[in-house]
């Protein structure tokens, strides 16, 4: 397999990672912040349907289907990208990201990864790039916040990643009192 498929398929898995972690769980599960960073988990979807968006879209000279009102108002720099509004459902939001995500697998599979790319909101001298260097980035970024939805999952129903069942609850509990008591030597 080729580099470029390595990546997408990457991409692809860690995008359906991060998809589950909204299965199972309601309106205000998926919309309620559990750290104080005020991190949830349908704000993590919002805000990776406008990455996919603007690294995989216009950055490389593609026009979105759709305009993404908070990045038209401004209202993104103030971290309107992180969470949902009440008139913006999880259907909404998970169709927005899924369509995001199939525009930005149409820039990839249609275009080298040396392709020429310019993000507008990078620093003026630092802007131009490819789309190997934003393809890795979307992995990267998509991993992230696929590993703070883990989290917020936990902490919301104790759901947790891919290796969950590698214990049982017993286990689990027997194996966080032994963290436990290997930190508090530290106090």
């Amino acid at each position: 397999m080729d580099l470029k498929n390595e990546l997408h398929q990457k991409l692809q898995t860690t995008r359906a990672v991060l998809l589950a972690k909204l299965e199972g769980i309601g309106e205000y599960d998926r919309r309620r912040p559990l750290v104080p960073s005020g991190t949830n988990l349908l704000g993590l979807v919002k805000h990776l349907a406008g990455l996919e968006y603007t690294y995989l879209g216009e950055a490389l000279g593609r026009t979105p289907p759709e305009k993404l009102a908070w990045v038209e108002d401004g209202t993104i720099w103030d971290g309107a990208d992180m969470w949902a509004l009440p008139s913006e459902s999880s259907d909404d939001l998970i169709g927005l990201y899924q369509r995001a995500c199939a525009f930005a697998d149409e820039t990839i599979t249609s275009l080298d990864l040396d392709a020429p790319a310019s993000v507008a909101h990078w620093p003026e001298g630092g802007r131009e790039t490819t789309l190997g260097v934003l393809l890795i980035r979307m992995v990267d970024e998509t991993a992230h916040h696929a590993g703070h939805a883990d989290i917020i999952r936990e902490l919301i129903d104790g759901t947790g990643g891919p290796d969950a069942d590698m214990l049982d609850e017993a286990g689990w509990s027997a194996y966080f009192a032994e963290l436990q008591q290997a930190a508090e030597t530290f106090k």
